[in-house]
């Protein structure tokens, strides 16, 4: 017989405004805990001492973090010129130095080499997999990591501030996948004087922004409360980036089955991934096809 598991069944989405100085599977065991939600996860790791957008997906929203995971996401951080470190941020230990500073024109140069599809390698200390081990573990033992550069895609990458000659603060948004110590590390490199992260904030995150964002000291003061229930997004937020096909009842039942479903209308076009609702009820997501909706995701609310 299966374990029953244990806590509230619980579903919607949860913003977390990140500190730094925790992992994020730390924070979201906490949102996990504070809810007594029995699943979360999230959808899109932040390093230890990043700041910002966590989406915490509870429940029966985890079968929508792919679509939050694959969605845009925007960061704001700082860039300490000068020094390179093994980590390429200030966690690690500095390797080489050098007294050369860019002008802000030079930096302005620069960046458009970092805009558009580009290739970029993760940093040595990431979560990236080499013959089934992390990165990271491979290079705290000691071990010199050969990681390959991998596409992505930056659609904007700009400098906001200049505080002074050792720092310069930059805004950019990019897809899946995107290392911004790995942009720092770059960045100074092109600029011939090397450069790592010295802060970073991620600011959205696919249909989430910072204005949905409760700080997690916040969500341990209200934990185990009704009052934290109103923090608790709908399901289908996360799915905004989706069509949405509205069902009749019947097809509602058949969706629940697995089964695909009748559409009564729809925003999706043929072969389009889409979600279906019933009297604004998340359903299920699948795949639009001429009048229905065959499901890969069921949604048990």
């Amino acid at each position: 017989m299966a374990r029953r598991k244990k806590g509230r069944d619980i579903s919607g989405w949860v913003v977390v405004d990140k500190p730094a100085g925790m992992s994020s599977t730390n924070a979201v065991g906490k949102v996990r805990w504070a809810f007594n939600a029995n699943k979360a996860g999230h959808a899109g790791t932040l390093d230890p001492e990043a700041t910002g957008i966590l989406a915490v997906a509870l429940g029966e929203a985890t079968k929508t973090v792919p679509f939050v995971t694959d969605a845009q996401k925007a960061y704001e951080f700082t860039v300490k010129f000068g020094e390179a470190t093994n980590t390429d941020d200030t966690e690690g230990e500095v390797i080489v130095t050098s007294d050369t500073r860019p002008s802000d024109a030079e930096i302005e140069a620069a960046l458009p080499a970092f805009v558009g599809e580009i290739m970029q390698v993760p940093p040595q200390f990431s979560a990236v997999k080499i013959d089934g081990q992390r990165a990271y573990a491979m290079a705290r033992a000691g071990e010199e990591v050969d990681i390959a550069a991998r596409p992505l895609f930056v659609e904007r990458l700009e400098m906001i501030a200049r505080a002074d000659a050792d720092h310069a603060t930059f805004e950019m948004e990019c897809g899946k996948g995107g290392y911004v110590r790995s942009i720092a590390r770059d960045l100074g490199a092109a600029l011939g004087c090397f450069g790592h992260v010295l802060t970073l904030r991620r600011i959205w995150s696919g249909p989430f922004t910072l204005e949905d964002a409760v700080p997690l000291d916040r969500i341990n003061d209200m934990a185990r409360t009704q009052e934290l229930d109103e923090v608790l997004l709908p399901l289908e937020v996360g799915l905004a980036d989706l069509p949405e096909c509205r069902v009749s009842a019947e097809g509602a039942t058949r969706l629940a089955n697995g089964n695909p479903g009748t559409v009564i209308s729809s925003e999706a076009d043929f072969g389009e991934m889409a979600w279906a609702s019933f009297q604004g009820r998340p359903v299920a997501v699948g795949v639009y096809r001429s009048g229905e909706l065959a499901p890969t995701r069921v949604f048990r609310l």
